[in-house]
């Protein structure tokens, strides 16, 4: 943009038809709402309003990170814009010599269109900021800095190729936004241990997860099946055949009404002889 207007080209040319066109005049029944729809771009009172709901959302979050991303968008768009403007010191449109000329270095501050730039930068920084209606944030964004842009066309403030380059200006500063996160997360990092130095604006402790439930397993034995048990109740014992020695050290061991029964476990032989029905 610089060049085009530096160089005389086609673009300048396009920047003095549409001001002998005069918009404000072919169509003045726009004016009055227009005149008070262009302070939607002025970095005053939309920067001012735009700091009280990040400094809302400050609170909300427990960091500073929203007043910084704003904060570093509009140093950007300062030093940028303002440097440029001081370069070319172009006059505007209602100030413009003779027809024709580029107005450059009359010692104006017109390019780029401030007005423009600075919507794109602070509303784009609300639409960034944006969590939950991101995408609408920049579709409504989009259409605040295009509006502005054309409605200082209309009143004549700008050349068009002033709101082209404030346009242009204000997404570049958009788009370095992201290349800037750390030296914003470093800064929030100091800010926030400022703050919890005097006991102010301290993050809220994290709240511990519940763990889950362990299941704890039993040694108890598992029931047997109802036919298993039936099963076992009606096995019949087998009986253990007991020599004539041990018949009499059991009668000999009785004393008075109760007798000790002692029962022997039973050997390989006589298992063999009670099969058989074989006495032993």
């Amino acid at each position: 943009m610089v060049l085009a207007i530096m160089w005389d080209s086609p673009l300048v040319d396009l920047d003095w038809a549409l001001q002998q066109l005069r918009p404000y005049k072919v169509w003045p029944e726009a004016l009055p709402y227009l005149d008070i729809w262009v302070i939607a771009g002025q970095r005053g009172p939309t920067a001012i309003a735009a700091c009280l709901w990040l400094g809302w959302r400050c609170y909300r979050t427990h960091s500073a990170r929203p007043l910084l991303v704003m904060g570093m968008a509009l140093l950007l768009l300062n030093v940028t814009v303002g440097g440029v403007k001081i370069l070319t010191g172009r006059l505007g449109p209602h100030y413009a010599h003779y027809v024709g000329s580029p107005e450059l270095f009359s010692g104006g501050t017109i390019f780029p269109s401030g007005h423009t730039a600075n919507a794109v930068v602070t509303w784009g920084v609300l639409a960034y900021l944006a969590a939950r209606w991101r995408r609408t944030g920049t579709v409504l964004a989009a259409l605040t800095a295009a509006s502005i842009g054309l409605t200082t066309v209309y009143l004549g403030t700008h050349w068009i190729s002033d709101v082209f380059a404030g346009w242009a200006a204000g997404a570049l500063v958009l788009l370095s936004l992201p290349l800037a996160e750390p030296a914003v997360a470093a800064l929030d990092e100091r800010v926030l241990a400022v703050w919890h130095r005097e006991g102010r604006f301290a993050r809220p402790a994290p709240v511990p997860r519940p763990k889950p439930a362990v299941a704890h397993w039993t040694t108890r034995p598992l029931p047997l099946p109802p036919q298993a048990a039936q099963a076992r109740s009606t096995t019949p014992s087998r009986t253990v055949r007991l020599s004539r020695s041990d018949r009499y050290s059991m009668v000999s061991s009785a004393s008075g009404s109760s007798t000790r029964t002692v029962r022997q476990p039973r050997s390989a032989a006589s298992a063999r002889a009670g099969s058989t029905g074989s006495p032993r």
